[in-house]
């Protein structure tokens, strides 16, 4: 197995060149020394072999360090489109009751190399924070979130926390204030809830209920009258009293 590693940012350039034998690792070249060395007693005449050959050295440290980064950068340069593609999400604050943790949820987002955290005055926190695994959407972006747990929060001390959303190739971050005024839920307090249309609503429900019954009364008292066999039972009964 060969093949080199190229950092696009601090455009450091590091190789490996190893070899293994029935699952296991055998003899593995060291880019600094230019030497092989045995992963195996089995390996240790190779190891000899192959480390007299100091041009053979100079040859693969070559290849990992200029032929192979060339490659590298120009497969890069054909599928930079898909490959080095960026997108950044949509981050929004959610919360489902205002005893609940505040989840700083980012969407949307390519590729899946990203990082979120919760900071207090510029430090991330570790504690009373719990990460969630970065999860795909159909459309082949993806999504994460971060919770923080509100129990040892101050409402004074909400302006300084943050959510931050990092992704990888991009340099600058996504910070959301912790800010009640921005944050989604779909709880809504008794104080706030409208009981005038609710009270009218359970009123209106009831007449409706009334005018229905009413109306089936109605219907079988006709039914009664319009059936034949109540006259027959009636004129029996006139004879019967004659």
């Amino acid at each position: 197995m060969a093949g080199c590693e190229w950092d696009d940012e601090t455009k450091e350039v590091t190789g490996f060149y190893q070899a293994g034998y029935d699952g296991e690792d055998f003899i593995v070249f060291d880019l600094k020394t230019l030497t092989w060395n045995a992963s195996k007693p089995q390996a240790v005449i190779i190891e000899h072999k192959w480390n007299s050959n100091i041009i053979g050295s100079i040859f693969i440290k070559n290849m990992l360090i200029n032929i192979c980064p060339q490659w590298l950068k120009k497969y890069l340069d054909y599928g930079k489109n898909s490959l080095m593609r960026t997108d950044l999400p949509s981050v929004s604050l959610l919360q489902k009751t205002p005893s609940s943790p505040v989840s700083c949820h980012a969407t949307g987002f390519y590729p899946h190399r990203a990082e979120m955290f919760w900071r207090k005055d510029g430090e991330e926190l570790h504690e009373d924070v719990e990460h969630g695994e970065i999860l795909p959407n159909h459309d082949g972006s993806f999504q994460m979130s971060v919770d923080l747990k509100l129990s040892s929060v101050t409402p004074e001390d909400w302006r300084r926390y943050e959510c931050v959303f990092h992704l990888s190739g991009v340099k600058d971050d996504i910070v959301t204030k912790l800010d009640k005024a921005v944050i989604r839920t779909n709880w809504v307090s008794l104080s706030e809830f409208p009981a005038g249309p609710v009270i009218g609503g359970v009123v209106g429900l009831l007449l409706l209920l009334a005018v229905c019954i009413t109306g089936v009364f109605i219907r079988r008292r006709k039914n009664n009258a319009s059936d034949p066999s109540s006259f027959e039972i009636s004129e029996v009964k006139d004879a019967a009293l004659n």
